[in-house]
């Protein structure tokens, strides 16, 4: 008859490096991108036999909201979807303007007299 070990052993301890570095090592990896900009370009054309059908150019630029200011990119301020600034210039800017009241000198009252009209006979 076979033993059984009453007291099997305990799988391997695994070493796993702590989150926080993990975590710390891609928030400088983002902060380094934020800080100081990437760009992604791409270009895709599609053709048969010589013939140019579709071009599709594609350019990507990830920063900070401080680093793309001083780029002189700030498409979002003026935009009414992304900045209430923008959205109350534009609804002021629509608005109706309301016409003047026109200013005319009150006449004189005078009677004006017509011609009669002709008889038929």
């Amino acid at each position: 008859m076979a033993q059984i070990d009453e007291h099997p052993t305990p799988p391997p301890q695994r070493h796993y490096p702590p989150t926080s570095t993990r975590s710390s090592s891609v928030a400088d990896i983002l902060e380094r991108v934020l800080d100081k900009g990437i760009v992604i370009t791409g270009d895709i054309k599609i053709n048969l036999t010589n013939v140019e059908l579709l071009t599709i150019q594609i350019r990507l630029i990830i920063c900070s909201v401080e680093r793309a200011q001083e780029m002189g990119l700030d498409w979002w301020t003026t935009n009414p979807n992304f900045s209430s600034r923008a959205r109350q210039q534009l609804s002021a800017a629509q608005a109706p303007v309301a016409a003047p009241a026109p200013r005319v000198a009150p006449r004189a009252a005078t009677t004006t007299r017509r011609a009669p009209r002709a008889k038929k006979v």
